[in-house]
């Protein structure tokens, strides 16, 4: 009898497990690595040619746990991580991130404001035959002048300085990137602030259309245009099922 209940026990611990495990797509993880290690190889950075100054980026402890830290004077950069996730299935995307300044020179309306502190994008694979005409010989001519990997539909969540929470709005650069104001202000700063966004919703209100499967996940901060510097730290990414 004790043998059936332990047997018991230990099968309802896995379909625990097993729930839990299906319930969670793991993004970006850094909390399982040490500090101070090479970033691990799904882990790329992601930088353009034209810009030689670039954000730094390494596995730190912060509140005895490791996050990834992003440094960036007057420089841009990022660290992608190509995946697939289907928001209908994972629609929620959780992380929690921290930064240490604002920046003055933030201006979500134009290209020489287009730095922020924190940056999280999500990149969709979409179907360039759901676009206008229009549309596919801007994102044609782009794809052109910075390469194939411009995407075709883009959510940007950032930290802004002035705008309020859940603005939405086309990207200074383009429309195929839609920034959303996940927090603003100076109210959080230096703190570790948390966040779950629905991206399947927000997508359809970016663009009107069903999310596709996510491609990538991209952190940045990024101050090139600006020239200012910001200090801020990520920690883990996830998309869950609800």
């Amino acid at each position: 009898m004790r043998r059936r209940a332990f047997l018991g026990t230990v099968a309802a611990a896995f379909v625990h497990r097993a729930a839990r495990a299906q319930a969670t797509v793991a993004a970006m993880t850094f909390s399982t690595l040490q500090p101070g290690a090479p970033l691990p190889p799904q882990f790329q950075r992601y930088a353009f040619d034209s810009q030689p100054r670039q954000t730094q980026y390494a596995l730190v402890t912060d509140e005895g746990r490791t996050v990834l830290r992003a440094r960036s004077q007057a420089a841009t950069s990022g660290i992608i991580r190509e995946l697939r996730v289907l928001p209908r299935q994972y629609p929620i995307l959780a992380w929690r991130w921290k930064t240490r300044r604002l920046l003055a020179k933030s201006d979500l309306a134009t290209k020489a404001g287009d730095d922020f502190p924190a940056r999280l994008y999500l990149s969709f694979d979409l179907d360039t035959a759901q676009l206008q005409a229009g549309e596919r010989m801007q994102l044609a001519l782009a794809r052109l002048v910075h390469g194939s990997r411009v995407p075709a539909a883009v959510l940007c969540y950032v930290w802004d300085t002035r705008a309020p929470r859940e603005t939405m709005v086309p990207n200074a650069y383009t429309d195929r990137v839609r920034m959303i104001v996940a927090e603003s202000g100076g109210a959080n700063l230096d703190r570790w602030v948390g966040y779950e966004r629905n991206v399947r919703d927000d997508f359809r209100r970016a663009f009107g259309l069903e999310a596709p499967a996510v491609s990538a996940v991209i952190v940045s901060a990024d101050t090139d245009n600006t020239g200012e510097s910001a200090e801020t730290w990520f920690g883990d990414i996830e998309f869950r099922a609800r």
